[in-house]
């Protein structure tokens, strides 16, 4: 090999060595990454929020702020349930999505728009769709933040991946519902009011580079049914204040007000 052959092989080595040493870095780059939704109100509500996932492999750091939720039932904050929705169109449904004509979208039908539970966002215990009704571990009250580390389901990380998860937060202040609908029980529990499974907020999980939490809701007091929207949900939360068996009693005392 002359002079200039050896010269010109020396660089196309080094760059054959930085290629074999930047590839595990990339590849471990592909598993981890970023997604956030604005929740947007539904079922005029009044619910409003932020969600972000962050990812790294199949564990998943989320959190969400909720402002403008039902406060408080029975002397105590009001159960709102949350869940990561995923394998469907990863949209919030319209109004006419109502097929049942009763002025809500409940969570039945919902579903088509949203799909089923990936995860339940509950604070502490199980976070799989079992937990869905665990009324007693999601948050409650008017306002929260909540903020959580946990493993994701297998279809959970794909529909995150692909666009199509969807954050929902339940329950609805049942003045603040048409009285056919506040007089119903619940689609998913018949020992519910319809109120506590209402989906009130939601929004598609989008891929960000954003490093941080949006401060500040989402003030819309709208409901929204666009392609990259929001997706509505199952089951009725509970904070600490309210054990299972009286959320259920209470809420079916005032449903049968």
């Amino acid at each position: 090999m002359n002079k200039k052959m050896r010269l010109l092989a020396v660089p196309t080595l080094a760059l054959g060595a930085l290629a074999l040493s930047t590839g595990p870095a990339m590849a471990h780059g592909e598993d981890s990454w970023s997604s956030q939704a604005t929740l947007n109100t539904m079922n005029n509500s009044g619910t409003t929020g932020q969600a972000m996932v962050e990812v790294h492999g199949m564990e998943a750091k989320v959190t969400v702020n909720v402002s403008g939720a039902a406060e408080t039932f029975m002397d105590g904050p009001f159960p709102h349930a949350q869940h990561i929705h995923i394998a469907a169109q990863g949209v919030c449904p319209g109004p006419d999505a109502d097929t049942d004509g009763d002025g809500v979208v409940n969570t039945t039908e919902g579903h088509p728009f949203y799909g089923h539970i990936g995860n339940s966002l509950t604070t502490e215990g199980d976070t799989s769709a079992d937990s869905a009704l665990a009324v007693d571990r999601f948050p409650g009250g008017s306002a929260y933040t909540y903020e959580r580390t946990f493993e994701l389901t297998p279809e959970t990380a794909a529909s995150l991946k692909d666009g199509s998860a969807v954050v929902v937060v339940h329950g609805v202040d049942p003045a603040l519902m048409p009285a056919a609908a506040a007089e119903k029980m619940s689609d998913l529990d018949e020992t519910l009011p319809a109120a506590a499974t209402l989906p009130a907020a939601c929004g598609t999980l989008a891929g960000s580079q954003m490093a941080a939490m949006p401060e500040g809701g989402a003030d819309t007091g709208v409901e929204a049914a666009a392609s990259n929207g929001n997706a509505a949900g199952i089951a009725v939360a509970g904070a600490g204040v309210l054990a299972l068996g009286g959320a259920a009693m209470a809420f079916r005392r005032r449903a049968n007000a």
